[in-house]
């Protein structure tokens, strides 16, 4: 076994969930991640911990087999739920032989299925969670990669230095947590404004996502205002999406298209009320993420990004005395920021063009 395999499970293991001995830890895998799983039950084994792997998240070949049978109507699985309630840890390990396996599945049925599936998303992420990824090769196809060139690029952005990229991040977090207003400007068209007053900015350095390496909050609600250009794509239910745009008046989303697939936007977008407001704004700090990959764990780290995501809103990100987005849905677009562009907090420009007012190189 590539020794970076066992590498991986450990900082999963001891920097992501803090495994405890006697924990009760559900992985949920993909089968062509067979090698971390074994990996995770060593480290686990070495813990005294419970070990129990699922394809439930992650079996997009079973979902899809299952969603195209059923008549788009379902309930919430209390066996699956009840799984959840008695696990400490939980381990999603994102990895494919088909990307695109669930392409054909209507985007109605798709957002009904992730409706049903809400209270057991909400009990997921009361318990020590981590999402993460194997460099499987249809995911290095995918970047259009080889799948050695994949798994340096994916094993170099997870294995690092996890301190030291919290201590780089906290740059940003000091400036961003005291804030009242931040403004994105990109181009000709992303000129979007909104309150994150009272909203606590998160550190991701490797824990509840790994790769880490963003600092993020949430808007306030009825706060955004303006428009954003997302100009580079995403996979949403095995499809891509391109050239979103969205515009907001009032906090919701008034109007909005795609170059491709703007159905499956559409329906994300009608997913329920929660769905046409933004829950998060994220900026990628990861400088090992270096190119677009079309995997959203990555790609929303990369340096030189902005992230929004419609839908649901971490609840860590959510001030006591602030509204909190709710959504069956969380989807992140992205927002290349490397030209033409700046971040501006309370009308202060903390970025230009991807440089951070703290690093070198940074203008005025």
């Amino acid at each position: 076994m590539d020794p970076r395999i066992r590498e991986h499970a450990e900082i999963i293991a001891n920097h992501s969930v803090d495994l405890e001995e006697g924990d009760n830890v559900v992985i949920d895998a993909h089968p062509v991640a067979e090698d971390l799983v074994v990996a995770l039950h060593e480290v686990i084994g070495d813990q005294g911990a419970n070990p129990v792997t699922t394809t439930q998240r992650t079996g997009a070949r079973q979902r899809r087999a299952y969603l195209r049978s059923s008549d788009g109507e379902f309930e919430t699985p209390e066996h699956e739920l009840a799984l959840i309630e008695n696990t400490d840890v939980y381990i999603a390990i994102r990895a494919s032989d088909n990307v695109t396996q669930t392409s054909d599945v209507d985007p109605e049925t798709q957002a009904a299925y992730q409706q049903a599936h809400q209270p057991i998303l909400e009990e997921r992420l009361g318990i020590r969670w981590c999402l993460t990824q194997f460099p499987a090769p249809a995911n290095a196809q995918l970047a259009e990669m080889s799948t050695e060139g994949y798994e340096n690029f994916v094993w170099d952005a997870v294995n690092k230095d996890w301190a030291d990229q919290r201590d780089h991040q906290e740059n940003m977090v000091e400036i961003l947590d005291p804030a009242d207003e931040v403004r994105i400007v990109s181009g000709d068209t992303t000129d979007v404004t909104m309150s994150v007053d009272g909203n606590p900015t998160l550190n991701d350095h490797g824990e509840h996502n790994l790769p880490g390496g963003e600092v993020f909050t949430a808007p306030v609600p009825d706060s955004v205002e303006g428009e954003v250009l997302f100009d580079m794509p995403l996979y949403h239910q095995g499809r891509e999406i391109t050239d979103v745009y969205l515009e907001f008046e009032g906090g919701e989303v008034v109007d909005h298209s795609a170059a491709k697939n703007e159905d499956v936007l559409t329906e994300v977008l009608n997913t329920d009320d929660g769905a046409r407001r933004l829950g998060e704004l994220g900026i990628g700090m990861n400088r090992e993420i270096d190119r677009f990959t079309y995997n959203m764990l990555f790609d929303e780290k990369m340096g030189d990004t902005v992230h929004m995501a419609v839908g649901r809103a971490y609840d860590d990100t959510v001030g006591e005395d602030n509204e909190q987005n709710d959504s069956a849905v969380h989807v992140d677009m992205i927002v290349d920021m490397s030209e033409d562009s700046f971040i501006e907090v309370d009308g202060e420009v903390v970025q230009r063009n991807g440089t951070f007012r703290f690093e070198d190189g940074f203008e005025e």
